[in-house]
């Protein structure tokens, strides 16, 4: 069926019936990818990894559009070796059409303990509304409404002029450590007027988002050190300052009293934010009963506009091999959000002069590792978000959030200072129930539907008009 012989609400219909008739076999497909265990960190076993890219590779030639499809791996930016296989398909516009790039990465996190989850990680299990599995939601359902979105695309409009790329990454979950490599090796490839980041979330499951805000990120393991080796503590305690004191001491002093980041220089936003009671936020963050939020300013303002911090890890003693001993070292891995308007690097910087500033007993202070992504605002007043925003209005029946995101994605700003003239829409699969990074991931199937018939509408009516259209 050609484009010629229908209408444009003819072929939304004709669009809206094939993904509905491809669902079984998209979420089948989909459970085939999860059944991969695609974690990108060093301790995993990589031939996963590039079993997952051979996967994609093959559902994206299976959609019969491309003219190629590459398994392809750049060097990673700060290591003489290769990073993790990412995808690169492509499809050349014809007759002045626009081309659009859509992104996603196969890899995911790894998968903590079997026990804490009520279904086996790899083994995708439909719940319900719900299909439980790791990268269920982040990112295969990505991927696969790429895929899908395609598949649709080409049944109703046959040989299309619409010009694709797909680029589904390897290593996103591990710091994009080829991305920026990747970009330059493939420039010419990658080209296109409009990206569709397919890696974000949605209001809930009844409302789509296009995310327009992401905070930046910065990460950095801190060694702590005040003694050249352990000691007694009997001996020494009381006088000699063991390095679990001065750790504690010194990461207290990166909050106020209220929770709020004490860390001078760092940017805060004040920015519109939809309304988000401390009761709702509780609830989709699981507050265990009598605790409360930490912060001031609007809920959503605090996850969206401020940064934050966090210590998400600690080397040192366990409790079993916990002995009477002065620790002399303390390794924390801090993790700071940093709001958008403010360079990561600078945010890294303010931070580290605080931490020197403020190091009790004298402390030693070691930067053994650090990494930056910067924040992201979004120009929601280009031609491509104003047509992804009516397709998620037509696919969902309700008008779509512009909404923040108190996570990152570093690697969109490497594309905004690569490609500066492409619009870049982040969209996503996931909504708050769906525990991405944590056990019992899972994608509800509605969302996800309505999430591959925005894509299939964006990209079916972007078909129908030359780039001079817009």
């Amino acid at each position: 069926m050609s484009d010629a012989s229908l209408s444009l609400s003819e072929r939304d219909q004709a669009v809206s019936q094939a993904v509905a008739d491809a669902v079984p076999a998209t979420i089948a497909d989909l459970s085939a990818l999860v059944r991969i265990p695609s974690v990108s960190w060093p301790a995993f076993d990589a031939a996963q990894v590039r079993a997952s890219a051979d996967a994609v590779a093959d559902l994206l030639r299976s959609t019969g559009v491309f003219e190629t499809v590459e398994v392809r791996q750049s060097k990673k930016v700060a290591a003489d070796e290769l990073g993790h296989p990412a995808v690169l398909a492509t499809r050349p516009a014809r007759n002045g059409r626009p081309t659009v790039l859509l992104y996603a990465h196969h890899d995911v996190q790894p998968p903590g303990k079997d026990n804490d989850w009520d279904t086996p990680p790899y083994q995708p299990t439909v719940k319900g509304d719900r299909l439980y599995a790791r990268g269920a939601a982040d990112d295969k359902a990505g991927v696969m409404t790429h895929v899908a979105a395609v598949r649709a695309l080409a049944e109703v409009a046959g040989d299309f002029d619409l010009g694709l790329v797909v680029f589904v990454e390897g290593e996103e979950e591990f710091g994009s450590a080829s991305f920026v490599n990747f970009l330059d090796d493939n420039r010419a490839a990658l080209e296109a007027d409009a990206i569709v980041v397919a890696d974000s979330d949605n209001w809930n499951v009844e409302t789509p988002s296009l995310t327009v805000a992401l905070r930046g990120m910065v990460g950095i393991n801190l060694k702590i050190s005040t003694l050249a080796h352990a000691s007694h503590s009997g001996m020494w305690g009381g006088a000699a300052p063991d390095a679990m004191l001065a750790a504690i001491r010194l990461l207290d002093t990166l909050w106020d009293e209220d929770g709020s980041v004490a860390v001078p220089g760092l940017v805060r936003r004040d920015s519109p934010t939809p309304g988000f009671t401390e009761d709702e936020l509780a609830r989709d963050a699981a507050f265990l009963p009598g605790v409360a939020a930490i912060g001031t300013g609007p809920v959503l303002g605090r996850l969206w506009f401020q940064p934050a911090i966090t210590i998400t890890g600690v080397d040192a003693p366990s409790l079993a091999n916990a002995s009477n001993t002065l620790v002399p070292s303390v390794t924390v891995r801090i993790s700071m959000r940093v709001a958008p308007g403010q360079s990561a690097a600078d945010a890294k910087q303010a931070l580290l002069d605080h931490l020197q500033a403020n190091a009790p007993f004298g402390a030693v202070l070691e930067v053994l590792y650090s990494e930056e992504g910067d924040p992201f605002l979004v120009d929601t007043s280009g031609w491509a978000a104003t047509a992804v925003k009516q397709a998620m209005a037509d696919a969902w029946g309700t008008a779509p959030v512009e909404a923040g995101i108190g996570g990152s994605i570093p690697f969109i700003a490497d594309l905004v200072r690569v490609f500066p003239a492409a619009q870049i829409l982040v969209t996503g699969v996931e909504d708050p129930d769906s525990r991405a990074h944590s056990p019992n991931e899972s994608l509800h199937l509605g969302v996800f539907q309505r999430a591959i018939l925005t894509e299939a509408l964006f990209l079916a009516r972007l078909d129908l008009h030359s780039k001079e259209d817009f």
